[in-house]
């Protein structure tokens, strides 16, 4: 029986280029396909504060910033 999820599953690429987000915030979901680490590795960097990038908290969520993403990245 196939399960239909309301976000893709890890490793599949049903998310725009990164070039082409505009919105000011990723998800957690997000941000670890844009940067290839899985989503619980994030939210590790997230709460040890290890990470190349610090989330912001809103509502208990973690947002990641989606220009310093394209920074991290080299994306334009």
């Amino acid at each position: 029986m196939d399960e239909k999820r309301s976000s893709p599953e890890w490793g599949q690429s049903t998310y725009p280029p990164l070039e082409l987000v505009t919105k000011p915030t990723l998800t957690t979901a997000e941000y670890a396909y844009y940067t290839n680490i899985k989503p619980q590795t994030a939210r590790i960097h997230a709460c040890t504060e290890a990470g190349p990038l610090r989330p912001r908290r809103l509502n208990g969520r973690l947002h990641w910033s989606t220009l310093e993403t394209k920074k991290l990245l080299g994306v334009a």
